[in-house]
Parts: structure tokens; C-alpha cells; sequence
């Protein structure tokens, strides 16, 4: 069993989103059994309240938002539904995914606008994304999935104010068992032990975007961007694989020498 897991996109109007088809085409190539998105996919500069009023904030529409996290989704599924196809126009083993999507709190900016204002009840809402077109299965925000042993969630929650574990170390301290969080910049791994000897591992899964972060400084900026593959997943054990953005790129970009993996044979 492999899960693939892509850790924060945040796709916004006027970044380049190739990188969204490069992780599709690795998806393709390896299909793995399960792929789980962390959340935070769709930013939603338009709904946040943190530079409200200041110049970077003019021109941001709700739709454009939108847009933009719905083409990058279509780019990551194009070449995953084209190796579907594939193989059932050729009649090879069956691949069909499983497709976890677990809503952030970047999402999440929607129902806290439609709490604030009522009247934006029915006008936007989270079924303006193309997940259910797609074949996602979409967990609200800070829900806990477990599959195969492993929990996932947009982040996990350390004591009663309810703010994210600060640590892969606490995490495994606080859930005793193997968990997978987006929601933190960068990456970072722990590893522990359950009573019986099995092995648990925490993971925060960094980013998987190209742009730099306006609200952060050239010091916090140029976090590791990448996606991961969990290899032999049985009961919450697993081989961690990180795969960077470099890598893809140099792979399945368009620039790349290696252009002959980037499809297979109709």
C-alpha cells in the first residue's frame, strides 16, 4: 500500500501552477493506492482579513480565487485521469484511487466570511471547488482521517485554545500513533515507538508551491516544497519517501531531457 500525500498549495491568481501537473504525472507513473491533499489548496487572498484595507489587498475577487485553485486541481487530474482511461481502454489492472481531500483553514475562509455575513449564505460556498467533479472525498476542516493506521489532518491540535502542535516530537506525544499535518511551513520528521515495538512516525509535510509568501521575509521564505510517497503502509508503519519540487520539475518539466516518462503509450 503507498499513499501519496501533497502537503499546502495555495494556489492564488497570477502564480504559475505547473507544478500542480508535475506532481499529477508522478502520480500517474507510481499509482499509488491513496492520495491525500493536506489542504490549504485554494489561498483565498480575496476573504482574508489580515490585509484588509492595504494596497496589496486591491483587485482580489472572490472568483478569481476560485479560478485559480480550480485549473491547478484540473492540471494535477489531468494526467491521472488520462492513466485511468488508459488502462481501461487497454484493459490492464484497474487503477482507481482513492482521493483524500482535507479542507484548511485557507478554505475555511469561506465559512467564516458566510458566518460574519449572512447574506453571502447560498452565493459562495466550498461547492464552488471542482473537488466533487474530480472524485475527492472532502473532509471538513481539522477532521481526523485514518487510513491504514495513519491520521491525517490540515493540522493537529495541541490543548484546549485549540492551536496547532508545534512539533512532529509533540505530536507523537500527544496522539501515539503515526500522523501526517500540513498547515507549518516547512518540513519535519519524529520517530517513536509504541509498546509493542511498532514504529510511529509524525510528520509535517512542509509546501508544495513555487512563489514566495508576501507576509514573509527572504529569511523565512524558501521553505522545502515537495510531496510525499509513503511506501509499505501497513497499520500506521510506513517508508517515508520526500519528493522536492525540483525533482518534478526536472522530471515532468517541460524543459526537462527526460520528456520520454512524461507519457505512456496509448
Amino acid at each position: 500500500m503507498r499513499h501519496l500525500v501533497i502537503p499546502d498549495t495555495q494556489c492564488k491568481p497570477g502564480n504559475n501552477h505547473d507544478h500542480l501537473a508535475w506532481a499529477g504525472q508522478y502520480a500517474a507513473e507510481k499509482c499509488p493506492e491513496v492520495i491525500v491533499h493536506l489542504g490549504d489548496h485554494w489561498d483565498m487572498p480575496s476573504l482574508s482579513v489580515y490585509d484588509v484595507g492595504k494596497k496589496a489587498f486591491e483587485g482580489r475577487t472572490y472568483m478569481e480565487d476560485i479560478k485559480a485553485g480550480n485549473a491547478a486541481m484540473d492540471a494535477f487530474m489531468a494526467p491521472v485521469r488520462a492513466e485511468i482511461e488508459r488502462r481501461n481502454r487497454r484493459k490492464l489492472k484497474a487503477w482507481k484511487p482513492r482521493l483524500v481531500f482535507l479542507l484548511g483553514n485557507h478554505e475555511e475562509r469561506i465559512e467564516r466570511a458566510i458566518n460574519s455575513d449572512r447574506k453571502l449564505d447560498g452565493l459562495i460556498g466550498f461547492n464552488d471547488f471542482n473537488l466533487v467533479k474530480h472524485g475527492w472525498e472532502v473532509h471538513p476542516f481539522l477532521e481526523v482521517v485514518v487510513i491504514d493506521g495513519i491520521a491525517y489532518s490540515h493540522y493537529f491540535t495541541s490543548g484546549v485554545m485549540g492551536r496547532p502542535v508545534s512539533s512532529p516530537q509533540l505530536l507523537l506525544a500527544k496522539k501515539h500513533m503515526s500522523c501526517v499535518m500540513g498547515h507549518v511551513q516547512d518540513r519535519a520528521i519524529a520517530y517513536s515507538r509504541k509498546a509493542d515495538g511498532s514504529r510511529v512516525t509524525g510528520i509535517f509535510g512542509g509546501i508544495y508551491y513555487q512563489h514566495n509568501e508576501s507576509y514573509l521575509n527572504p529569511q523565512t521564505n524558501g521553505s522545502w516544497s515537495g510531496v510525499w510517497m509513503l511506501n509499505e503502509v501497513v497499520n500506521g508503519s510506513f517508508d517515508e519517501m520526500p519528493i522536492s519540487i525540483n525533482y518534478l520539475k526536472e522530471v515532468y518539466g517541460s524543459d526537462n531531457t527526460r520528456s520520454g516518462r512524461k507519457t505512456k503509450a496509448a
